[in-house]
């Protein structure tokens, strides 16, 4: 009998590499979005929601 898998559960973590060979952890200033422009965040956000939106209509279909 086949077994089928329905959902797919994927956790990462991203860390900022070293600023600098000094061993300093972390800036004051700055947080992690500054590395990100704009038009990033927004693509992010933009794919983010659309694969929300896919399995949301999945479940519905069920």
């Amino acid at each position: 009998m086949p077994i089928e898998v329905r959902e797919l559960v994927i956790k990462a973590r991203v860390e900022d590499p070293p600023q600098g060979a000094s061993g300093s952890s972390g800036s004051a200033g700055t947080s992690p979005r500054a590395a990100l422009s704009e038009w990033e965040l927004q693509r992010i956000v933009a794919l983010c929601a659309e694969e929300v939106m896919k399995i949301l209509k999945r479940q519905k279909e069920r």
